[in-house]
C-alpha cells in the first residue's frame, strides 16, 4: 500500500504498524517523534496503530541532542 513518508510516496506492506515502519527504517523507537496525519502519535501506541492507504507519516530522528 502507498503512504507518504516525510513527503515522499513510499510502499509498505498491508497492516504495517508504526513500530514495524520504524524497524524497517532502522530507527530506535525512543529517539524519534512520529506524526501521523498531522497528529503526534504517542510512543506507547506504536505497536498498536496500523497504517492505512494514503496515510501521511512524518518521522523526526533525534541525534546527539539535535533533530535530523
Amino acid at each position: 500500500m502507498q503512504i507518504t513518508l516525510n513527503g515522499e510516496s513510499t510502499e509498505v506492506p498491508e497492516n504495517t504498524t508504526i513500530s514495524q515502519l520504524l524497524d524497517r527504517l532502522q530507527f530506535t523507537h525512543d529517539r524519534v517523534a512520529v506524526e501521523l496525519n498531522l497528529e503526534v502519535a504517542p510512543r506507547e501506541s506504536y505497536n498498536a496503530v496500523e497504517l492505512c492507504e494514503g496515510d501521511k507519516v512524518e518521522v523526526v530522528h533525534f541525534i546527539g541532542g539535535g533533530a535530523v
